[in-house]
């Protein structure tokens, strides 16, 4: 069973005064149903409503939304339903597919007796532009796929070593050569498998990566039918192509999201919806590129230059042809330029979607990333923390300026990162780090 981190959030949740109704908001198949699920085995009553595999139970929620009214309603459809004050968990999973439940919300936060969680799919959500939200009514939580920590756990790493690996980044002190190189193989599988909770169940379990390529690609498949089926009908052929266009776009020399690729002369003018519509349903990021490395980021954006990553690194890699992922696990140096052809030009694009899939997952909404237009000055990512702005490096198989070190001259930048496969260490604001220490930034 695999554990997930959004458990100890719906602790929290629960524990607090007067807490209201909460929607669990991200794509398809991060498993939001699986960790309300988990979550409920501490209650002594639960009440499932899936409106997808019983769309009668929107029938509940047709006439009064009155909490005594509902419950009579759901117990004429589950009889045995039990409702305890303080002792019963409500699911309303794919809630998307009802308004009048989503509306119920307000009436259940209000009357305060019962736990009442919601789950949508961010895709249906945003398809379904008449759904009135109870604004100031619920609270919300967005979840995504496993994240790296979590794949360690899943591939039974204690949290012994989880907190050793926290100590030497904290304390910017080499990692145990055994432990690192363990790691690092690890943060490889986790490249090429992704977070989907279907698709790292199946690797644990038969360690097989074959198989876990052939599920990740049927929920590949997936998304891209949930776009031609959720997507407005003047957009949806636009962004299914949008969304194939990703590995393609992350791997050519320039990172930089051109809609010429997507269609040739292209402008945003045509796609740009798309784009807004991927970005809503939290299956893509857009990183954007500023213009200025001083806080606050955001007012020196141009929106019209960003990269577009997928929000799970997993889903990326089935964009591609397997041979890709065994030349992956085999390639040992990411400062060298792979010997591989079809590794070689590849390789800084999916090292830097690893980075933002970490990233994405780490909660962080603002992700920017730093090029000179007038030379080959880049920075990967930048990200705000209390002390500023925080330069991101991903060292990869490239020439590359020292952007970094110049970057790092500026007083108002207190350090940064440069991630590669390398162990820890510093020279004065410059902290190398393996990437994988990522889950702690």
């Amino acid at each position: 069973m695999l554990s997930r981190k959004i458990i100890n959030k719906l602790i929290l949740w629960r524990k607090k005064d007067k807490h209201k109704s909460l929607i669990i908001y991200g794509a398809r198949q991060v498993g939001k149903t699986f960790a309300v699920r988990e979550f409920a085995k501490d209650y002594d009553h639960f009440v499932e409503l899936n409106f997808i595999e019983n769309p009668e139970f929107k029938k509940i929620f047709d006439e009064s939304l009155d909490v005594e009214n509902l419950k009579i309603n759901i117990s004429t459809y589950l009889p045995k339903s039990n409702f305890e004050k303080g002792k019963t968990l409500i699911l309303l999973d794919e809630i998307q597919e009802c308004g009048e439940a989503l509306q119920s919300l307000k009436f259940w936060s209000e009357d305060g007796r019962y736990d009442v969680i919601a789950t949508g799919s961010a895709l249906g959500m945003n398809y379904k532009q008449d759904i009135s939200y109870p604004v100031g009514n619920v609270e919300y939580l967005d979840m995504h796929a496993l994240d790296f920590e979590e794949f360690l756990w899943a591939n039974d790493i204690n949290e012994e070593v989880i907190s050793l690996l926290y100590k030497c980044y904290k304390n910017v002190s080499k990692v145990p050569a055994a432990i690192h190189d363990k790691i690092i193989n690890l943060l490889k599988q986790y490249m090429i498998i992704g977070g989907m909770p279907e698709v790292v169940q199946a690797y644990v379990n038969s360690k097989n990566i074959q198989e876990a390529d052939e599920i990740q690609r049927r929920i590949y498949r997936d998304y891209l039918n949930d776009i031609a089926h959720y997507a407005p009908a003047n957009i949806r052929i636009k962004a299914q192509n949008c969304y194939k266009s990703i590995p393609i776009q992350l791997t050519k020399d320039n990172h930089k999201f051109q809609y010429g690729v997507v269609e040739k002369k292209a402008t945003a003018t045509k796609f740009e919806t798309s784009i807004e519509w991927l970005n809503a349903s939290f299956i893509t990021k857009p990183v954007y590129v500023t213009k200025r490395i001083e806080y606050p980021m955001k007012a020196f954006v141009d929106e019209t230059n960003f990269r577009l990553y997928m929000t799970d690194i997993g889903m990326l890699f089935a964009g591609f042809d397997f041979s890709l992922k065994k030349m992956v696990l085999g390639d040992d140096s990411l400062e060298e330029k792979a010997l591989n052809i079809m590794l070689g030009t590849a390789k800084g694009g999916l090292y830097e979607a690893l980075a933002a899939d970490m990233l994405i997952k780490k909660g962080y909404q603002d992700i920017y990333f730093y090029k000179d237009v007038k030379s080959t000055a880049e920075i990967e990512f930048l990200i705000e923390y209390e002390d500023g702005v925080l330069p991101i490096e991903i060292k990869a198989g490239r020439k590359k300026a020292n952007t970094l070190g110049n970057i790092l001259k500026q007083e108002n930048i207190k350090k940064g990162y440069k991630l590669s496969l390398q162990n820890v260490g510093c020279t004065d604001k410059k902290i190398t780090m393996p990437i994988y220490m990522l889950m702690f930034i």
